[in-house]
């Protein structure tokens, strides 16, 4: 199932958002200061390129709050702001949920991508207790 919703979500608009997060990532890294940021922006692109199957770790480490604050003021409120109306907007059909799902997964990150590490999704083993 994860393979079949990484290609649909390719093909219906998660390459337009791949695109759009390696272009913001470029334009951050023209300065220096800007490369962190810019790298963040990195990890967003990867996670939109195939986000099912992926789940985001945030490590609530305090250090990393400053970063996310300088984050939401050069453009990460507005990113958050942009996932999660496409979220609300797929969560409105039935098909859509599941992209809705992700795309509120991505906006969560859009907030907070310092500290956060996008791992593949750990499977649940079924196990039957006799």
């Amino acid at each position: 199932m994860t393979l079949l919703g990484n290609i649909l979500w390719f093909i219906f608009g998660g390459f337009l958002t791949t695109i759009m997060w390696l272009v913001v990532g470029v334009l951050q890294c023209i300065t220096i200061i800007g490369i962190p940021v810019g790298l963040q922006s990195f990890k967003m692109a990867k996670l939109a390129l195939a986000p099912f199957g992926k789940e985001i770790i945030y490590s609530g480490r305090a250090d990393k709050i400053i970063l996310n604050v300088i984050w939401l003021i050069l453009g990460g409120l507005v990113l958050a702001l942009y996932h999660a109306l496409l979220g609300l907007t797929f969560l409105v059909t039935l098909i859509g949920i599941p992209f809705g799902l992700q795309y509120l997964k991505m906006a969560k990150l859009a907030l907070m991508p310092f500290g956060a590490t996008v791992e593949p999704k750990a499977k649940k083993e079924n196990t039957v207790k006799s």
